[in-house]
């Protein structure tokens, strides 16, 4: 299949990149920096992005930002940001991507445990990843020519042992479990799902 990966070189991004290459499918792995890049804020950078790469088979946003506060901290354009980062930086993959993606393909969203566990400071966070999950339970049944839609949703990560401190009490996930996630989205047949590591 031939794969638009979007946020490749993050610690997520970089997991699924590295199994669904070493699967034998064709990544296109684009960030910020890469030719073509992508600022998922912006409709039109996506846009630039979507004609660039042409027609897909499966399309995974691993990208998005929100700000760590405590909750009595938190602005409204905190939340604003996060938002326009997080939540409507992969929403846009649908709204513009659907065009872009062969018949039977697939989109495939990143969230997080903090859309189902609270940690501290991570209110803006947790209210981005909770609406994309929303959205994609609810936009699965509406999309178009088989298109299939999932959110992979991993713990922290034990590849990132520099986060390990924030997610206190809870036991960070391999590599290889969050790769399968990737892997059954995207070569599944699942639609509508959070598929919770």
């Amino acid at each position: 299949m031939k794969i638009l990966l979007v946020g490749s070189a993050g610690h997520v991004g970089g997991v699924a990149r590295a199994e669904l290459e070493r699967r034998g499918h064709e990544v296109i792995g684009v960030t910020r920096s890469t030719d073509p890049g992508v600022d998922t804020s912006d409709p039109d950078s996506i846009s630039r992005l979507l004609q660039a790469v042409g027609t897909v088979d499966a399309i995974v946003v691993a990208v998005g930002a929100a700000a760590f506060k405590p909750v009595t901290e938190l602005t409204r354009e905190d939340y604003t940001a996060a938002l326009t980062s997080k939540t409507m930086g992969q929403i846009e993959f649908v709204t513009q991507g659907l065009d872009h993606l062969s018949d039977g393909g697939s989109i495939t969203f990143v969230t997080g445990v903090l859309s189902r566990e609270p940690v501290p400071t991570a209110a803006a966070a947790a209210m981005a990843n909770g609406a994309v999950e929303s959205f994609v339970i609810s936009a699965a049944p509406e999309l178009p020519r088989g298109i299939r839609i999932n959110a992979v949703s991993p713990n922290v990560l034990a590849n990132s042992p520099h986060y390990h401190d924030a997610f206190a009490g809870m036991t960070p996930v391999s590599d290889e479990e969050v790769a399968n996630a990737f892997v059954r989205s995207i070569e599944g047949n699942v639609t509508g799902r959070i598929l919770t590591v």
